[in-house]
């Protein structure tokens, strides 16, 4: 198949180097330094490229404030057939964008990214692929990922913003929680310096991803939940209550091994 990759950042160099000796490979990138590094695939700058390569699939790995303009950029330039596809962690209103764009699309989420993810080890991390998308498209990826040892999930585009609202939202708020009111440690303990080395990964993310995955509509209820346990647990510690200390950390040591992964 022909592949065209939008982006040579980390992910989008992720796909060059796991689809390249399977099939055509391209990537459309504007900084040309970005393309230092890639092997085994066309590079281009210029739209006039990819009208020439007629692309059979196009792999969006741009930054997400940039998913859908690099899309609408690059569709003059496409065959009518050409699937479209994406890999963001947020979805908003690229449901809307497909239906359209006239093409046939498939979205997906791989649930890791390089900031804390083995890329060479990928078995216990997970993928969600979109149910409301091209069947063509949605085997092409299903195959790909399973092939990499991923735990596969199929949702609509209402139940993976769900999904991100509650997987992604409650470790980010708590992160900032911690970050917010950190102070300098001249001997921190393990337990701090792990917390330090989740909240540096995390905040090294795109501030528009932090943004967006804040501002999905289902977020809200998740960070009220925090407020809420905050306020359980802070009259727990100002009552000095041990019989209520123990019932919470029964109560969150249960939750933790429900949720085991």
């Amino acid at each position: 198949m022909k592949i065209l990759v939008l982006g040579a950042g980390k992910m989008g160099s992720f796909f060059l180097d796991l689809l390249s000796f399977e099939h055509e490979i391209a990537v459309f990138e504007k900084n040309p330094q970005r393309m230092r590094f890639t092997y085994n695939c066309e590079r281009f700058t210029s739209l006039e490229e990819i009208a020439q390569f007629q692309p059979q699939l196009v792999i969006n790995a741009v930054t997400v404030k940039y998913t859908i303009s690099a899309f609408k950029e690059v569709l003059p330039y496409l065959p009518a057939s050409c699937i479209l596809s994406d890999i963001a962690s947020v979805k908003t209103d690229l449901h809307a964008f497909y239906n359209k764009s006239g093409h046939p699309f498939v979205s997906t989420h791989p649930m890791f990214g390089p900031t804390f993810a083995n890329l060479q080890q990928l078995s216990h991390e997970n993928a969600i692929i979109i149910s409301e998308g091209d069947y063509m498209g949605r085997i092409f990826f299903k195959d790909l990922y399973q092939k990499l040892g991923l735990n596969i999930y199929e949702y609509t585009f209402e139940e993976h913003d769900q999904t991100v609202a509650y997987s992604l939202s409650i470790p980010f708020v708590s992160t900032f929680v911690f970050a917010a009111v950190m102070k300098h440690q001249d001997a921190p303990g393990t337990t701090f310096k792990r917390h330090m080395n989740i909240a540096k990964g995390v905040l090294g993310e795109d501030d528009y991803l932090l943004q967006e995955v804040l501002f999905n509509p289902y977020t809200s209820c998740q960070v009220e939940q925090i407020r809420n346990e905050l306020s359980e647990l802070l009259a727990i510690i100002d009552s000095k209550d041990t019989t209520g200390m123990k019932s919470y950390l029964e109560k969150i040591r249960k939750n933790l091994r429900n949720g085991t992964i």
